[in-house]
């Protein structure tokens, strides 16, 4: 009997592009069985369409891949009860109470604050020696600012969410990731009985009217909810923009045509949200199928965890032409950046917003910016995840 392939996978030669197994998989065994670390095993789906029935299609439940002792990559382990680990109704209900403050409408409104986010980043920048170190400087200060000051969480109090936040999006190290995640809870609870007593126009003073004046949120349900927004709301944008600026200057023509362009920065986003190689693994939130799926020709059995690989769904060139080719000008189309279905990103168009604040920015007042250091000489944080900088080194 041939063994299953061992997965997560070995980090790939290039930090642009999917680990080589994940694209031989995707053009032989698009749904292929897998062992994962703990013994067990899941379904590793990695075409564009099939990766995408798995995030639409209700047979694969997110609250039964979230409870102890599924199969899966460890990733989602510990969002049973949070919004992340949901199905509706719960989930719906859940959402729709966040879902306002994030609107296209709601998020254009922003669109001013956070480019003067931007300009004043850049102007302390300016006044630093070079290299500056865009991490600490930039490409983590703008999103944690941004969704500190949408939630309500005080100027004085920002800077110690980060190390907490990398423990939770940690792989290897539970103990940390536990740490990280009651440091977070502790805060929130504290935060929301300040907020209880000092009312203020922010998403949490609405999430706490809607628990006490409605009864539409359980008191952990309302911690848990300020929880999941921090961190999701902060930890892909600062790893996107650092790898954004990566992979245009991988491509120096495409920098140069977007720099000679900015008016397609908005598709320029797009194309890299596609294109770039945010996770380690790769992969979404895994799913559980609750009842036997046809899923590309494969037989899922009804229990089975099953594992979307939405990086390599988003270079499937059945679907995408010239899959493997960053172009900034390609006509938008679909990608699975943001996942699809009831669990699309609900911040997915402030993401947008900000990275295309971020990039506009960068490129008007620094046109020069360029890394002070090869790839192959950045570190990455280990046990991640995400593929996140420890620091990027630039010069102008």
């Amino acid at each position: 009997m041939i063994p299953l392939p061992a997965f997560p996978f070995p980090a790939p030669p290039s930090i642009f592009h999917p680990a080589p197994q994940l694209t031989r998989l995707q053009l032989t065994r698009p749904v292929c069985e897998v062992s994962l670390p703990d013994g067990r095993t899941a379904w590793l789906v990695t075409r564009f369409d099939d990766v995408r029935k798995v995030l639409i299609d209700p047979r694969f439940s997110r609250a039964e891949a979230a409870e102890p002792g599924v199969a899966g990559t460890g990733l989602g382990k510990d969002s049973a009860g949070s919004i992340l680990g949901l199905d509706p109704p719960e989930h719906t209900r859940l959402r729709r109470l966040v879902a306002g403050a994030f609107t296209a409408r709601r998020v254009e409104a922003l669109r001013p604050r956070v480019a003067e986010m931007v300009d004043t980043l850049i102007d302390q920048m300016e006044m630093l020696p070079q290299p500056v170190d865009l991490v600490e400087n930039f490409s983590l200060r703008l999103p944690v600012q941004v969704i500190c000051e949408l939630l309500g969480v005080p100027a004085t109090d920002r800077h110690l969410f980060h190390e907490w936040s990398d423990s939770v999006m940690g792989i290897g190290d539970p103990a940390a990731a536990e740490a990280g995640m009651e440091r977070l809870w502790q805060y929130f609870a504290e935060l929301i009985e300040r907020k209880r007593k000092e009312p203020a126009d922010d998403l949490m003073t609405a999430l706490i009217e809607a628990r006490d004046n409605e009864d539409r949120l359980a008191e952990d349900e309302l911690v848990r909810m300020g929880r999941t927004l921090l961190v999701a709301g902060h930890e892909t944008t600062a790893n996107q923009i650092n790898l954004f600026l990566l992979t245009l200057h991988e491509y120096p023509g495409q920098l140069a045509r977007l720099q000679a362009k900015p008016e397609i920065i908005p598709e320029a986003v797009e194309e890299l949200l596609r294109f770039a190689q945010l996770g380690e693994i790769g992969t979404g939130l895994p799913r559980v199928a609750t009842t036997e799926v046809e899923l590309g020709g494969v037989t899922i059995p009804a229990g089975a965890a099953v594992i979307p690989a939405m990086t390599i769904a988003n270079r499937d060139p059945s679907v995408i032409p010239d899959a493997n080719q960053l172009d900034l000008t390609r006509p938008q189309g679909a990608h699975l950046a943001f996942g699809a279905g009831v669990h699309h990103c609900l911040g997915a168009q402030l993401a947008r917003m900000e990275l295309q604040e971020a990039l506009s920015g960068l490129l008007r007042r620094l046109p020069s910016l360029h890394p002070d250091a090869p790839v192959a000489e950045l570190t990455f944080q280990q046990g991640m995840f995400l593929r996140s900088l420890r620091e990027l080194p630039v010069r102008w």
